[in-house]
């Protein structure tokens, strides 16, 4: 076992603003987009509580009134003592550690970033291993730091590699168990004009070597679909418990969470795993396919079928709609008769506008992208990968070929 086990303090950089997850973070910060009914970030600190931290101190910025307001809530909540620091100007992740630097008193502490998502048996095993790097293979590593060791001990990362052989690699999931003397580094602008954490990691790293740590659960929130990846992550782990009140002849199969106050029509049939939030109103005669989310106050109407989706709070899905593989922000109304598309005729990867650029999302099967307070008119059908910007709208029977900003 390491020295170093009994660390209570973490910190958690949730200070920037995320470009690549627009539309939905135009009006949120990245860490408080919903999973499983429940905000990145608070998955993120219940692993580091169910792990033995008790002292969290999260670095804001960004829309940083939304997340104060959600932390003051759960710090009463879960009971632990969660303070906040502001990054003024977003210029790196080296830049919002150092501010933390005067809420660390322990000499380790975990750091993690607020806008992943990360599970406590990956926090575990960073204190167990002492000074540490959490590490995971992925096959397109190109969008992160590729991580070199020897021995099982960091020997260099590589930022965003342009030019490697395709295959495996292991990545920087941006945690790390680091001692308190790095707060001593003074850092430099990068080639990306920002002040990188990775720097202080290597630098660290040549004092006092750190371990590489596999993780078998970071998920890389970087694009609106990787919320579609880490719902069915979660669902997968979750138990199913009914708090609300199912019709007879409505059918529940396998792992479903039902919320208090939620109706389940007769007809219904849902299949797990399944989240459905409080105050929800399901039915009659439709279908809740496995791997879907739906947040609190939602309705979902006759005949309407569900699949593989994220949907947010107040969203009404009005009768004989369908909606696919797709992640559909709060307060958004569905006209009766709504289909968004979620599959190419010839069943290539879906491909999806971002920053300007048309790029391959990776995923044969890929709905919308729909931003709050959007209201789609009766018939109205969306090719797939298509985003709608927050507060857009759309004429009964339109064709949503084309992003709708």
């Amino acid at each position: 076992m390491s020295p170093y086990t009994k660390t209570e303090t973490a910190v958690i950089l949730a200070a920037g603003r995320s470009t690549r997850t627009l539309p939905l973070t135009l009006n949120l910060p990245k860490p408080m987009l919903k999973v499983a009914g429940m905000p990145i970030i608070e998955h993120n600190i219940r692993a580091l509580a169910d792990a033995g931290i008790r002292n969290i101190i999260v670095v804001v910025g960004y829309k940083k009134d939304v997340l104060l307001s959600f932390l003051a809530g759960l710090k009463d909540r879960l009971s632990l003592s969660i303070k906040t620091v502001f990054q003024e100007e977003q210029n790196g992740t080296a830049r919002a550690l150092l501010l933390a630097k005067e809420s660390v008193s322990e000499d380790y502490f975990i750091v993690i970033m607020g806008d992943d998502l990360y599970f406590k048996e990956d926090i575990e095993a960073l204190i167990k291993a002492g000074p540490s790097i959490l590490g995971r293979e992925r096959k397109d590593f190109s969008s992160f730091g590729v991580i070199s060791e020897e021995g099982g001990v960091l020997s260099g990362i590589v930022e965003k590699p342009r030019r490697m052989q395709k295959g495996v690699a292991v990545v920087n999931t941006g945690a790390y168990l680091l001692p308190s003397s790095v707060f001593g580094f003074d850092v430099h602008l990068s080639e990306r004009r920002e002040f990188e954490l990775t720097e202080m990691v290597i630098r660290i790293n040549k004092q006092q070597p750190l371990r590489v740590v596999p993780s078998n659960g970071w998920i890389p929130i970087v694009y609106p679909w990787s919320l579609l990846e880490a719902n069915r992550e979660i669902l997968s782990r979750l138990r199913g418990v009914n708090k609300g009140r199912v019709e007879e002849n409505a059918v529940i199969r396998g792992e479903v969470i039902i919320g208090r106050g939620s109706l389940i029509r007769a007809g219904a049939y849902i299949e797990g795993p399944v989240f459905i939030g409080e105050e929800c109103d399901i039915g009659p005669n439709c279908y809740i396919r496995p791997f879907t989310s739906i947040g609190d106050r939602c309705r979902v109407g006759n005949a309407s079928e569900v699949k593989e989706s994220v949907i947010g709070d107040d969203v009404k899905i009005g009768h004989l709609s369908y909606v696919g593989d797709s992640v559909i922000a709060d307060d958004v109304n569905f006209g009766a008769g709504t289909l968004i598309a979620n599959l190419r005729h010839d069943s290539g990867n879906v491909r999806s506008m971002v920053k300007g650029v048309l790029i391959d999302t990776g995923r044969r099967k890929l709905g919308a992208i729909i931003g709050g307070g959007v209201r789609l008119g009766i018939n109205t059908l969306i090719y797939p990968g298509r985003k709608l910007w927050p507060f857009t709208s759309t004429l009964p029977g339109e064709q949503v070929r084309k992003d709708k900003e």
